[in-house]
């Protein structure tokens, strides 16, 4: 398993923009799909967004389509989760995760996570 880390979370007044980071303590993730979660207290972890090992496939869910954009740069050995238009809907804890193979919407395919990074959208 490798250990990722998240940043970038915050406080953001609806409407405003963050843009998290995901990159691996140690070795590197470069072969592996990469997803971002969130999870908001009370509620189950739901799947946000996702993407294969170069970047090529892209995968979100309904609720972020048109406003959250992932990307990754291999050569810096990171995945990057842009977020616009955020509402106090999207104010959760978000985890990055990574897994060999396909990405997946599902939390349980995951092996290496995060510890997570806040994000807080004021009304």
């Amino acid at each position: 398993q490798v250990q990722l880390v998240e940043s970038g979370g915050g406080l953001v007044q609806t409407g405003g923009s963050l843009r998290l980071s995901c990159a691996p303590s140690a070795r590197t993730f470069s072969s592996k799909s990469v997803g971002w979660f969130r999870q908001a207290p009370g509620k189950e972890r739901e799947f946000v967004a996702a993407t294969n090992w170069n970047g090529a496939d892209r995968y979100y869910a309904d609720s972020v389509k048109g406003r959250f954009f992932i990307s990754r740069d291999n050569a810096k050995d990171t995945v990057s989760l842009q977020m616009n238009s955020l509402t106090p809907e999207d104010t959760a804890v978000y985890y990055c995760a990574a897994r060999f193979g396909l990405p997946r919407t599902s939390n349980r395919d995951y092996n290496d996570w995060g510890q997570g990074t806040q994000v807080t959208v004021s009304s």
